[in-house]
């Protein structure tokens, strides 16, 4: 019995120590919420990191779906901080400005997918912001953006910003001057679901052509069964409504990105 009472008594303490190690581990993540401007305008961004880390390390600018910064872009910080990167939570539109889909969402996207200048610039400010943090390796420096934010990333190349690695999830890939290609400096990696309404066949193929003529070093994955919008839970799993979630195509395209990073940015 007394030897019963020991093994308990060291499980209960090995136990309590991975709790607390665990919460040491989470707590070396910080975050913050912070004002940044472009122009007149003013953007609300967010930033996480690794406090333990002391050194520079590459720095990932993320840009949001259509409904502005959310709960998904945070956790997509977090984890990229977790995983040794500063990451940034990009604002398209403005502090306090956060529409409701579907008419208010595709009203205030508009503003800047009608008017491509406006949005390179607006993505070019955050990417300013995130090169100023003194803990950013600025030639280590990535975009990852979902949907409309997949769009966002595109643009940024397009601009000829000095970023090493584009990955787009579920992104627009429309674009009105296809010679633009050209401008892009990094690798790119779009992550796709294959049934996906919001970005037609038609899309995809002047994208791949656009990308051949620019001679880009660039990978298409599509995921099959996969609709838009496959990373965000808050979708809802119904394919047939154009946008689901897909725990799988969320994973693996997870996992690429993982992938791409190392080879773009290093280990």
């Amino acid at each position: 019995m007394g030897l019963f009472r020991t093994r308990l008594t060291a499980l209960a303490a090995s136990a309590a120590a991975l709790l607390a190690f665990a919460a040491t581990a989470d707590a070396r993540i910080r975050t913050q919420s912070f004002e940044y401007k472009h122009g007149d305008v003013v953007l609300e961004g967010f930033i996480a990191y690794d406090d333990a880390n002391k050194g520079k390390r590459p720095g990932v600018v993320i840009f949001p779906s259509w409904i502005g910064p959310s709960d998904h872009e945070r956790d997509a910080a977090k984890r990229l901080a977790a995983m040794g990167y500063v990451a940034m939570v990009a604002d398209p539109y403005g502090k306090g400005i956060r529409p409701t889909p579907p008419k208010e969402t595709r009203a205030e996207m508009d503003k800047y997918m009608g008017n491509r200048p406006l949005f390179r610039d607006r993505v070019n400010a955050a990417l300013d912001v995130l090169k100023k943090n003194a803990n950013v390796d600025v030639k280590k420096l990535a975009a990852i953006g979902y949907c409309f934010g997949g769009g966002a990333v595109l643009e940024l190349g397009r601009s000829g910003a000095d970023v090493a690695a584009i990955v787009s999830f579920h992104g627009s890939l429309s674009n009105p001057t296809p010679a633009d290609a050209a401008k892009i400096k990094g690798r790119v990696l779009v992550l796709h679901g294959a049934d996906d309404p919001a970005v037609p066949q038609k899309e995809v193929d002047a994208f791949q052509k656009e990308m051949r003529e620019a001679k880009l070093d660039w990978q298409f994955v599509s995921y099959s069964g996969t609709v838009h919008s496959f990373t965000m839970p808050r979708a809802g799993n119904d394919n047939s409504r154009g946008s689901a979630y897909n725990e799988r195509s969320d994973k693996r395209s997870w996992v690429a990105m993982q992938a791409f990073f190392k080879e773009t940015l290093g280990k």
